[in-house]
């Protein structure tokens, strides 16, 4: 968690933050509740106490009019008024903008395919050049069922081949071979045995001004064997 906060105090401050989040899926494109609401504690089996953290950030309309008008001729976004943050969303942000301080609305994951989400993120492009940081939240592996927990500190053979195929890819600018993960890369039943914790992936690329250049690498390691690998784009 200290490299997030450290990478966010190294990154322009944002005038707002849109997340998509490998928690939220969905047949057509959403955005959360512009105003402050309720958080989503879509997990189980932890304190209590993580069930009673907040995260109220200020009113995001003048986002959600912008998103909507660089949207409006490829897809229609319902608003979800009484749905808040996830924890693939309120997680990082709480670590990286501890003061709420910042605008935050998160948009729905409508798909797992690749040309779209990608085409997605192009589309927020301008998001950007108006001081908008886009933020895909996933893992770069989440084979949890494979997890060992008596040994934390094993990383499987998977989840390391998985990442590095991964690293490699990013660091050419390789979309196309990243786009064919399902047939390239190494480990995959046991890396993403569901992919929405990789596909957010291809909506931050999809956002860049280049997407074929390569990537920043701010965190990478692993954590109970799964890769952290976080990177940003130009």
């Amino acid at each position: 968690m200290r490299e997030l906060a450290g990478w966010a105090r190294g990154l322009p401050r944002p005038r707002a933050v849109l997340i998509v989040s490998a928690h939220w899926e969905s047949d057509s494109l959403g955005v959360t509740s512009t105003v402050p609401t309720g958080l989503v504690y879509d997990f189980g089996g932890f304190d209590p106490m993580y069930s009673r953290m907040r995260y109220d950030t200020p009113e995001s309309g003048d986002l959600a009019r912008q998103l909507l008008a660089v949207l409006a001729e490829t897809a229609h976004v319902h608003e979800h008024r009484g749905r808040g943050l996830d924890h693939g969303a309120w997680v990082p942000l709480k670590v990286m903008y501890p003061e709420a301080d910042v605008p935050v609305l998160q948009l729905s994951l409508p798909t797992h395919d690749t040309a779209t989400l990608l085409a997605l993120g192009e589309r927020l492009r301008p998001l950007r050049e108006q001081g908008v940081l886009v933020v895909g939240s996933g893992f770069m592996t989440h084979g949890l069922p494979y997890v060992d927990w008596h040994r934390p500190d094993l990383v499987p053979g998977w989840s390391a081949d998985f990442d590095a195929w991964a690293a490699d890819a990013l660091d050419r600018g390789d979309v196309e071979e990243l786009a064919r993960f399902r047939l390239r890369a190494p480990g995959l039943r046991y890396a993403h045995p569901t992919v929405e914790h990789f596909t957010p992936l291809f909506v931050t690329l999809g956002a860049a001004t280049d997407p074929t250049a390569g990537v920043t690498t701010a965190i990478d390691g692993f954590f109970l064997g799964l890769a952290r690998r976080s990177f940003q784009v130009a």
